[in-house]
């Protein structure tokens, strides 16, 4: 009985990782991760108002107006030092089409007539939505 062997370096294994599908894979990820992060980092801290809402998506036009304890107005993280440009920043959000959505971020410490005045600026600069964040009842927040 003769019994022949094959060259054997026709069996032998593939000792690489092919390491391209991952590289492909973990860049998917990353632009989805990048894509996904909440764009409104804010650094303005305020303690807002607890109270029962619906949680709601921030879209990127989203315009942030913060009011702190004192009744400092902040556009995102950019101080705010007089109505007048408060107001001319309004306009110009209101022009822009769509037209961005207002939050107000009113801290709950600050006196109503800062935040009443954020609101009526935006009333009067023709600013369709306008919204109120708050905190959910029971949430932690900073200062507490």
């Amino acid at each position: 009985m003769a019994i022949t062997y094959q060259d054997r370096d026709d069996d032998s294994l593939l000792s690489e990782i092919n390491t391209t599908p991952l590289v492909d894979v973990m860049l998917v990820l990353l632009i989805i991760f990048l894509i996904t992060v909440p764009v409104i980092n804010t650094s303005v801290v305020v303690r807002l108002p607890r109270q029962a809402n619906q949680l709601q998506q921030s879209q990127a036009d989203t315009v942030l107006i913060s009011v702190d304890a004192r009744g400092g107005t902040y556009w995102f993280d950019a101080r705010v030092h007089d109505a007048h440009s408060l107001q001319q920043r309004l306009r110009q959000a209101a022009e822009r089409q769509p037209q961005p959505a207002v939050h107000i971020r009113g801290d709950a410490r600050a006196d109503y007539e800062a935040v009443a005045r954020v609101l009526q600026a935006a009333q009067a600069a023709g600013i369709a939505r306008i919204g109120f964040v708050t905190e959910p009842p029971g949430a932690v927040q900073h200062g507490d």
